[in-house]
């Protein structure tokens, strides 16, 4: 058994952010970690290697973005936590900072795109969704509004293109995407028609280059297709990988990172764009949470496994370790499949059975991975198994699995996680016992039935 120390260790430890830079000034980034106790934004200046801790509130900071000349720090400054507020910007180095235009009232965050000499703000309030273009000193100028959800998905290189994600046709679950000029002219659309959503992942980093990464649900594993919008085609990308994929740019635009999601674990490739190679990246088994190759091509990712805490990682090496006392490791996750559900079980070393807690994750589009928790292994820590169940209406298994509790939410997520509890009193076959006594067994039985007669 873990000492009491070593879980308390675990809940105290330090956690960083993966990194983001500059575009045009990659020696200045930003970061967010909990290192003074709470979730602020932190500046790296790489030239000195000086870090500078740039926000302190009462409820934390965890969003922020740089110009692309990294002159500037912008974070959201919310209400309490509450997500309720407005962008402030302060400068690199530090000092006082300012609201992002001030005559745009408070507001819950719809996205924020930084140019060299404006920003475009999203927000969303009950009276609908707007976006602003807003220079310093001006007054802000009005690109889009609309009662449905809309948000911003980014500029161009030039800087003269703005991209939209918007639920116009009443699906927020399965946005469109619109291409519009500063001037708020409309210059392409791109929609997939009802219950097929599209979301940008991002612009080509090439000057002059107006092709645009999408993820769309054309199959029903998410891949990544992409729009050149000048020339008004769509190119879907073949690939033969069993899970989701999402993909950034290499910095030439030749190729992409994919980071391909399966079963709750991660891996890396290089997908060259002229060749349709496919090369796998060597990443240790596990979580990537966060990864982007840097101009000089190098790969920074944010990478955990169950039994091991997050760590920043730059082609293989730790790139930047938080202060203080590392968290301990913990025991490693065991995948199951019951039914068609796809689990992850922790327990104690010694023998079953073991008292038994279902951690279950909200969302519902979210999923349970082998990623590194202080709170399992606290649990186990203490004699308890923990079972994660990635339920119908996770995300991580495709469009169907995710999209299958439309129509009946709530009880398709308590159905599933119902039969995961009752193999867990059986006990999978060839298991030497349960894994918790079968005086508890009757529990979800009776929340099932006050929740469905």
């Amino acid at each position: 058994m873990i000492s009491e120390g070593a879980w308390r260790r675990r809940f105290r430890a330090a956690r960083t952010t993966l990194p983001g830079w500059a575009r045009d000034d990659p020696e200045r980034l930003i970061y967010t970690s909990n290192a003074g106790g709470k979730w602020e934004l932190y500046a790296w200046d790489r030239r000195t290697e000086t870090h500078r801790q740039v926000t302190d509130r009462p409820a934390g900071t965890l969003r922020g973005q740089l110009d692309p000349e990294g002159r500037q720090i912008f974070w959201f400054d919310d209400d309490r936590g509450s997500e309720f507020g407005r962008w402030a910007v302060q400068p690199f180095e530090g000092g006082t900072g300012e609201l992002v235009a001030p005559e745009i009232g408070p507001a819950y965050s719809a996205g924020l795109a930084v140019a060299r000499s404006f920003v475009v703000l999203g927000t969303s309030t009950e009276a609908g969704n707007a976006i602003h273009l807003a220079r310093h000193g001006e007054p802000p100028e009005l690109l889009y509004a609309h009662r449905e959800s809309a948000w911003v998905s980014g500029l161009s290189r030039d800087e003269t293109l703005l991209c939209i994600s918007h639920s116009e046709h009443g699906d927020s679950r399965h946005p469109a995407l619109r291409i519009v000029d500063l001037t708020a002219r409309a210059v392409a659309e791109l929609w997939d028609g009802p219950g097929r959503g599209l979301w940008a992942a991002g612009w080509s980093r090439v000057p002059g280059d107006q092709r645009l990464l999408v993820q769309h649900e054309r199959q029903d594993m998410p891949r990544p297709l992409i729009w050149d919008v000048r020339h008004g085609e769509v190119i879907e990308l073949g690939l033969d990988l069993p899970g989701e994929v999402a993909a950034s740019w290499y910095p030439d635009g030749s190729a992409l990172l994919l980071e391909h999601d399966y079963r709750g674990r991660s891996e890396l490739y290089r997908y060259d764009l002229a060749s349709g190679a496919l090369d796998r990246i060597p990443v240790e088994r596990g979580t990537i949470t966060e990864a982007r190759v840097r101009p000089d091509g190098e790969i920074w990712y944010a990478w955990t496994e169950s039994s091991t805490p997050p760590e920043v990682r730059a082609d293989g090496r730790v790139l930047l370790r938080p202060p203080g006392d590392p968290a301990p490791g913990g025991v490693a996750y065991a995948d199951h499949v019951v039914d068609g559900i796809h689990i992850f079980v922790a327990e104690p070393p010694d023998s079953r059975p073991h008292p038994t807690i279902f951690e279950i994750h909200g969302g519902p589009p979210a999923h349970d991975r082998a990623a590194f928790s202080p709170l399992v292994q606290a649990w186990v820590d203490h004699g308890f198994a923990v079972v994660l169940v990635n339920y119908r209406g996770s995300t991580g298994y495709g469009k169907t699995w995710r999209d299958a509790l439309e129509g009946d939410p709530g009880f398709t997520e308590l159905g599933d996680i119902a039969k995961v509890h009752d193999w867990v009193i059986r006990a999978a076959p060839g298991d030497q016992g349960t894994y918790l006594k079968g005086a508890q067994s009757s529990k979800l039985s009776k929340i099932r039935s006050v929740f469905r007669p």
